[in-house]
């Protein structure tokens, strides 16, 4: 019998652990252990039931364009539990200050990411400066360019659009996606289809509106939503994948303080215990997977210790049915660091997604932390409610007293894909190479929402059961 060891228990990990579960129940002989360091396993996929609301303490949803998370739903139950965005409500905001005025600007119809595709809605926009509009309109005869060297994203789409576009649009959703800056961020890691667009076609617009186009002619069934979840949240995916993994084979509250290399497989060591093992997934973030790895390749763990991660703060606020009446419609706004607010962004739960809410209630989910602010963390949640609720009074105008709140904190939680990480990357699994048995999950890596964790944990099963051999059985 093959042993194989998952250091994570999140939803990386959970998935690893049931695509081995698979092929245990195919035959293959296998044995797992998944050893998690909190107490509960599913990591940042948690969600509470609060007067009769849902309330989603990490991810909300996944994009329904990336198949593997809905895939996986489909295969442990969930397939008539999966519901789509709103998207008929779906109406982004741009909080502008201006003149110690605040105002939220719509953001125009046609913006794919931060690509303009239609030129009128663009035109008469009041979120961008004449000057910015100009560059739109230049962008479209932009030449090729196949970039030499890796870049940030600031730098591409200051390139094409100017610094305006920047600060409106590129840094605020890449705050709500990544935590991170666009100054900092990498076109080819977190963009790539942006880099390939620019070295086929030059005008990313041109790019975008030809790839629209495409999709539309080949398109036999109406186009998904742009988000998918849960009816019941998030946390039924863990519950569900738990549900069909070995009981005796998940062990929360185990830390792994060390993984020794041998020459028959690996030892791992949790508490007081050391056990072994034939190979090793750690799916864990990238710092927790350079400790365990330092005694055994140093050269390995100072790589994964190099990927940097953000922290985040999510603020979750309950009202009657005068505040929902009282809201704008659509699923939010972003906020500009130029603005001026802590705050990154805000999402009215109740218009992005059915089942959220009753129709007398209001459920609005805020956003603090990120590379600039990881200090806020700091701050007791107290503090914290009383920044979210004045930037809404500010914003919104907001002043009503929430029936409920819930603030949740997520330390080093979401990986920062820097200038340089696919280079990284490369010599990252030239280490791994060296170290047969041995994979690598999770969202330091090669995607960072909920689709690719699945993916990366499927795959290291994949990984590891190959090279032990194993498929024949399966």
């Amino acid at each position: 019998m093959k042993r194989i060891a998952i250091i994570g228990g999140g939803i990386s990990g959970l998935s690893a652990a049931f695509a081995i579960e698979e092929r245990r129940r195919s035959g293959a002989d296998l044995e797992y252990v998944v050893f998690e360091a909190a107490p509960r396993l599913g990591g940042v996929l948690v969600t509470d039931h609060v007067d009769g609301c849902l309330v989603e303490a990490g991810p909300d949803s996944f994009i329904s364009e990336k198949p593997w998370a809905a895939d996986l739903c489909r295969k442990i139950g969930l397939g008539d539990q999966l519901i789509g965005s709103n998207d008929a409500e779906r109406k982004t905001y741009i909080v502008v200050r201006k003149n110690s005025r605040t105002r939220l600007v719509v953001m125009p119809d046609g913006l794919m990411f931060m690509v303009p595709t239609k030129i009128l809605p663009t035109v008469f926009s009041p979120l961008f400066s004449l000057r910015t509009k100009m560059r739109m309109a230049a962008e479209w005869f932009h030449p090729p360019l196949k970039a030499n060297a890796d870049e940030t994203v600031a730098e591409m789409v200051k390139r094409h659009y100017g610094a305006e576009m920047v600060d409106l649009l590129a840094d605020p959703l890449l705050s709500g996606v990544y935590g991170g800056e666009a100054a900092e961020l990498s076109v080819r890691a977190v963009l790539p289809r942006f880099a390939d667009m620019e070295s086929k076609h030059g005008s990313l617009g041109r790019a975008m509106l030809d790839a629209r186009r495409k999709m539309g002619a080949a398109a036999k069934t109406p186009a998904r939503s742009l988000f998918t979840s849960l009816k019941d949240g998030m946390q039924q995916m863990v519950d569900a994948l738990i549900a069909r993994i070995d009981a005796s084979a998940l062990r929360p509250s185990s830390a792994v303080q060390s993984l020794i290399a041998q020459d028959d497989g690996w030892t791992v060591s949790a508490g007081y215990e050391s056990d072994h093992f034939d190979a090793v997934i750690i799916a864990a973030p990238a710092h927790a997977a350079a400790a365990v790895l330092q005694s055994t390749d140093e050269d390995l763990a100072r790589e994964l210790a190099g990927i940097n991660y953000s922290s985040s703060v999510t603020v979750t606020l309950g009202y009657d049915e005068v505040v929902r009446r009282s809201l704008p419609p659509g699923f939010g706004f972003l906020a500009p660091r130029s603005a001026g607010f802590r705050m990154l962004a805000a999402t009215f739960v109740h218009n992005k997604f059915p089942h959220r809410a009753p129709e007398n209630r209001a459920l609005i989910r805020c956003f603090l932390g990120g590379a600039r602010d990881e200090q806020v963390l700091d701050f007791s949640d107290e503090q914290i409610l009383q920044i979210v609720r004045d930037e809404l009074s500010r914003i919104i105008s907001l002043t009503a007293e929430p029936l409920f709140t819930r603030v949740y904190k997520w330390r080093s939680a979401m990986a920062q894909y820097s200038v340089g990480h696919l280079d990284r990357l490369a010599r990252i699994q030239t280490h791994c190479q060296n170290h047969p048995g041995l994979a690598l999950a999770g969202n330091g890596f090669s995607g960072i929402g909920v689709p690719d964790c699945v993916r990366s944990g499927a795959e290291a099963a994949d990984k590891v059961v190959s090279e032990m051999g194993a498929w024949s059985a399966a």
